[in-house]
């Protein structure tokens, strides 16, 4: 809605509001229907159709208010609680910043890491198998088995082919490796984050202590895994351009020793950088009507999403 600087000249604005407002009706009427709405210091306006006229409704309107359900918001991420009553209110919604999303404001869209609650959760329909889930759930699930099935098959055959005395004499060998290994891993987590998440949104899962745990290690273990995979196909290249660059006066034992190192500490910094997640970690209960859900959200300050932003762009 804009504001009556937009719509009026600066001397009609400078006018006694009593005196103005009653060509309130004109930006509406001038505007035709390319204005709904418009406001000054004292009301909010709305633009309707009466008897093929375009006139005008407005309301005292307080721009200082501030919307937090009287102190008790259930928002998150600085969103508006509305109740639909201000003596004995017996509901209440939320309007969210931008790039937030979620009954409550839980989800955010301008990060780096999306959420696979956020972007499923909403589909699986509570207390409802999953052959009458909707076509999004039962696609997604296809999808899942697919991908978990070929993950696997390439992960074992990776892990056979280069679990070999030859291939790991060199640092390359040893960071395939471990590359197969984290990709088992990796496949693993992701089975198991996308099973429970269907599963506790079918309310077949209702063990809260079993989805804390599972909120608090499952999501750390799968971006441990996930930077690991891609830290070690860094290495790969690095250590295959030395072997270019230096050709017959590469050295294999001094490779394997050096790889040996470069996964240890690749292991403790990757760790390092992601322990502080499971501490930002909590479950919500969000209910609305007879659809309870549980949902599992972080809650970073900014400057650790500054931190969390940075570490995901290196």
């Amino acid at each position: 809605c804009p504001n009556i600087n937009q719509l009026f000249n600066k001397t009609f604005v400078q006018m006694h509001i009593i005196r103005r407002i009653k060509y309130y009706h004109l930006p509406c009427q001038q505007h035709s229907l390319n204005l709904s709405c418009f406001y000054d210091d004292f009301y909010l306006c709305f633009c309707y159709n009466l008897e093929k006229q375009r006139l005008t409704n407005c309301f005292e309107f307080n721009h200082n208010m501030t919307f937090d359900c009287f102190g008790e918001s259930v928002c998150e991420n600085g969103g508006q609680c509305f109740q639909d009553s201000p003596t004995c209110p017996q509901r209440s919604s939320c309007i969210c910043q931008p790039c937030f999303y979620g009954i409550r404001c839980q989800f955010s869209s301008n990060r780096f890491g999306f959420s696979l609650d956020g972007i499923l959760g909403y589909y699986i329909q509570p207390n409802i198998d999953i052959v009458h889930q909707s076509t999004t759930v039962k696609v997604s699930l296809a999808l899942t088995i697919v991908f978990i099935i070929i993950g696997y098959i390439n992960g074992i055959l990776f892990f056979i082919t280069f679990n070999n005395k030859k291939i790991c004499e060199v640092g390359c060998g040893l960071y395939l490796l471990t590359s197969s290994i984290t990709a088992l891993l990796t496949t693993t987590m992701f089975g198991l984050k996308f099973w429970i998440l269907l599963l506790a949104q079918m309310k077949i899962i209702t063990n809260r202590l079993f989805l804390h745990i599972q909120c608090l290690s499952i999501d750390l273990l799968l971006r441990v895994f996930l930077n690991m995979d891609q830290w070690l196909n860094a290495c790969i290249a690095v250590e295959r351009t030395v072997v270019i660059i230096n050709a017959i006066g590469f050295k294999k034992k001094r490779s394997k020793k050096i790889a040996k190192l470069v996964i240890i500490i690749l292991s403790i910094f990757i760790i390092s950088t992601c322990i502080y997640d499971p501490f930002y970690r909590r479950l919500m209960d969000d209910a609305i009507d007879d659809d309870s859900r549980i949902w599992c959200i972080t809650s970073y300050s900014s400057n650790l999403q500054m931190f969390n932003t940075f570490i995901h762009a290196f």
